[in-house]
Parts: C-alpha cells; sequence; structure tokens
C-alpha cells in the first residue's frame, strides 16, 4: 500500500547538515520510506494521503536514556546532589513499582505522553522489579513506542527493600530476558542495566556480562556523572585505571554498550569509550538540576565518539526532547564561555542538536540517517500555530523556534514503524 505525507519536510542526515524540501512528498510503500520528492513520481496514486500542507515534517525524536518509574517523581529533590537524591526520592519512588498496579498506571501515562510528544524510540530504565518490567514494555507496546527495555540490577549501596542477591538478580534477569522472548513483543527488546557500579558487586557485573554473551543482548549503564559518585568508584575499585574499567574489568564495556552522562570522562577515558565503541547518552537538563557538571560533548563529537541526547527522567524535569535540545545548547553554551571561548569547545548549533535528537539517536535502533530510504517511518508533524504571530519564516527559523518553545501543542500526528499512531 502507497501513503503519502505532504508538508514541509526537514531532516539531518548528517551533524550541522539539515535538508529541507517545502512542500515535498514523503511517499511510503507498506509504511517503508520510498523517498521524498517535491511532486508525486508519475503514475503513483497512494491509497491514503496525508496533507500537512505549511506544516514541518520531521523524524521523531529518540530518548536514549530515562528511568521510567521516576516519571512519578518529575520536578523533586532538585536542590540535591546524585547521591543523596538517590536516597531520599528515587529509590523511596522506585520500590513503590513492586505494585503492578501502581506501574500500570505510571507507565500507561508515560507511554501516552512520550508518543504525544513525538519520541518514538528508547532505551528505557525499569525498576528491579520484573512483573513491573513487563508492564512497561506493554505500555510502550500499545502506543507504539520501540527500542529497548531493562529490568534494574542492584545488589548493594541502595535501599533495603530494593537490595537484591547477586544469584537473585542474575536469575530474575535471566528470567525476564526469556520471558520477553516468549511474548514476542513486535518492536521491544531486553536490555541489560546494572545502575550503576556503586550499586553492583563485582560478582553482579560479571554474571551480566555472561548473560549478555549468552543472550547477545546490550547494555546500558552510568558513567562519571557526579563527583562524589567518581569518588565512590575510585574506593570501591581500587584496581581499576579508572571508572570505566570498573565496567572493562567486569566485561561489560563492549561495542554498543550505552553510557549515560560521562559529564567528567577524562582525555583517557573518552578515549576508551571511542575505542569500545561504547555509546554516551547526553542528560544536559539532568546534568544542571542535580548540579553535576556540564559534559564535553563539543569535544566528543570531534573525538569521533558516538553521542545521543537523553531526558534521563527525574534527573531531567521534562520529558520533552525539544526540552532536552535546547538544554543541549544552553549547556554548551555555558561550557564554551567559561572555557575562555576556545574553538575546541564551540557551542552546539540547533542544527546539530537537531541531529542528535533524531539521526544519532535513530542510528542506535539500526536506522539510517534522516529518512533514509527503506526505512519504516518515524515522523512526527509539527504545527507552529500555537506559537506568537511573527514576520514570515524560513523553515529552519520555524524549527528553531518550535525547539526553544518547547510546546507540546505543537505535535499534531506521529508514526512510529510506518504506522500512524495519533
Amino acid at each position: 500500500m502507497f501513503e503519502t505525507l505532504k508538508g514541509t519536510i526537514i531532516h539531518a542526515p548528517e551533524p550541522g547538515k539539515t535538508e529541507i524540501l517545502e512542500d515535498g512528498y514523503l511517499l511510503l510503500r507498506d509504511g517503508a520510506i520510498e523517498g521524498i520528492f517535491p511532486a508525486l513520481p508519475e503514475g503513483c496514486e497512494p491509497e491514503r494521503a496525508y496533507d500537512f500542507t505549511g506544516k514541518l515534517v520531521i523524524p521523531s525524536f529518540a530518548d536514549l536514556h530515562l528511568h521510567a518509574p521516576q516519571y512519578a517523581m518529575l520536578g523533586m529533590g532538585m536542590d540535591l546532589p546524585l547521591i543523596e537524591w538517590l536516597n531520599a526520592y528515587t529509590f523511596k519512588t522506585e520500590a513503590l513499582f513492586s505494585d503492578p498496579v501502581f506501574a500500570r498506571e505510571v507507565y500507561g501515562a508515560l507511554a501516552d505522553n512520550l508518543i504525544r510528544l513525538g519520541t518514538t524510540r528508547v532505551c528505557i530504565y525499569a525498576s528491579i522489579h520484573r512483573e513491573s518490567a513487563h508492564i512497561l514494555m506493554e505500555e510502550l507496546e500499545r502506543v507504539g513506542v520501540t527500542g529497548f527495555a531493562g529490568k534494574v540490577n542492584m545488589d548493594r549501596n541502595t535501599a533495603p527493600e530494593l537490595t537484591e542477591t547477586p544469584e537473585g538478580s542474575l536469575a530474575e534477569t535471566r528470567r525476564f530476558i526469556e520471558e520477553c522472548r516468549a511474548r514476542r513483543y513486535k518492536h521491544l527488546s531486553p536490555i541489560l542495566t546494572p545502575r550503576f557500579t556503586p550499586s553492583c558487586s563485582d560478582a553482579l557485573l560479571e554474571g551480566l556480562a555472561k548473560i549478555a554473551d549468552e543472550y547477545d543482548v546490550p547494555i546500558q549503564s552510568h558513567l562519571s556523572e557526579n563527583d562524589i559518585e567518581i569518588e565512590l568508584v575510585k574506593k570501591l575499585c581500587p584496581d581499576c585505571e579508572g571508572y570505566w574499567d570498573s565496567y572493562a574489568r567486569r566485561g561489560l564495556w563492549r561495542d554498543g554498550t550505552i553510557m549515560a552522562h560521562c559529564v567528567h570522562s577524562d582525555e583517557a577515558e573518552r578515549a576508551a569509550i571511542k575505542d569500545a565503541g561504547v555509546w554516551v547518552a547526553h542528560c544536559p537538563d539532568s546534568n544542571t538540576n542535580i548540579y553535576s557538571g556540564v559534559a564535553p560533548v563539543r569535544v566528543m563529537l570531534d573525538e569521533g565518539i558516538r553521542v545521543a541526547l537523553g531526558s534521563d527522567i527525574a534527573g531531567g524535569a521534562k520529558l520533552s526532547m525539544f526540552h532536552v535540545m535546547g538544554e543541549a545548547i544552553r549547556a554548551s553554551k555555558t561550557r564554551y564561555y567559561y572555557s575562555g571561548k576556545r574553538e575546541e569547545e564551540r557551542f552546539l548549533a540547533v542544527s546539530e542538536a537537531f541531529y542528535l535528537a533524531t539521526s544519532a539517536g535513530a542510528a542506535y535502533f539500526g536506522a539510517g540517517p534522516g529518512f533514509a530510504k527503506g526505512d519504516m517511518l518515524h515522523a512526527a508533524v509539527l504545527s507552529d500555530e500555537t506559537l506568537p504571530p511573527s514576520r514570515k519564516l524560513t523553515s529552519l527559523e520555524r524549527l528553531e523556534r518550535l525547539i526553544y518553545a518547547d510546546d507540546a501543542r505543537c505535535v499534531r500526528a506521529v508514526w512510529s514503524e510506518g504506522v500512524k499512531r495519533f
């Protein structure tokens, strides 16, 4: 079946390169992208034609780092640094997800909001609770959000009700993966999710590495987010060269592993990230809110490290990737200013933040850059009708305005996996 979307088509196939086709056509065949055209190809008679004239059609967003249980505590405890915040708010909230009824309520609302905000791909953390992790995947599938979801692993330095044994955590993780495969989720897969080194013993990390090999599943965790956290890792892992090595020595440092934050990653750690093919999930809103610092994103990009964006709720206070893009730009400007405006710290342009929120993140899930031919369509349709009147703007100016305005009302339609979700 052929379908068309008509509108101003904007995508970023390369960092800093935004391609725009005014009043163009996005042609689909059975949900897959056939191409972008200034006019319909001769003889093409689509069975469905969506007319979004005057609106922007962009790739939908990928959020490479967020904590689903923390949706229940958005905007709370923002005066506390990471470790205090975890103990005062986060662990208490995550313990509530032993209740599947509560989990369904929160995760259902989260899923609805994600798709309405144009986020269709995620790498997401559940809690330690296996049953609730399945509820999260069910709710994401219901609305059409795709990607990876993980049952969290923790066996030390957490709340008593969240403390697993290494053996129990590994057994529950194996069971979770096997249940995921038996349930045959269409567009969601399990991902190993050791919270971070401070809450995972060597035995637990080593066991998870064996599971990763056995089941061929990816890994997500945290790295060099906060000064106090880094000092704690030094005490817990005196044999390691750096924070990164606490994962490497246990077998989790590998191609496709996602490490969130990397705010304080020095040159040696960044080299280890690049050499191993590890991805960095940049979470600028969270880094500011719990005053962890400002990550060297420009430096990482120039060094060839694979970087995408994460909302990191509830360290990040908003789920919107429009907000995250704006925060990424603002954070990079702050770093640039306090570096003495050094060229190697030059701040991110709007086009680069747009790339990080779309093509860069989508690549983790195997998608091509921008609206790549052959990919199943992931798209959002944006309208700026809710924004104040202005002079006649270019399409790029309209996109910039929408990013900074961060108005949820601007998202008028969303596709994921070739299906219109609303």
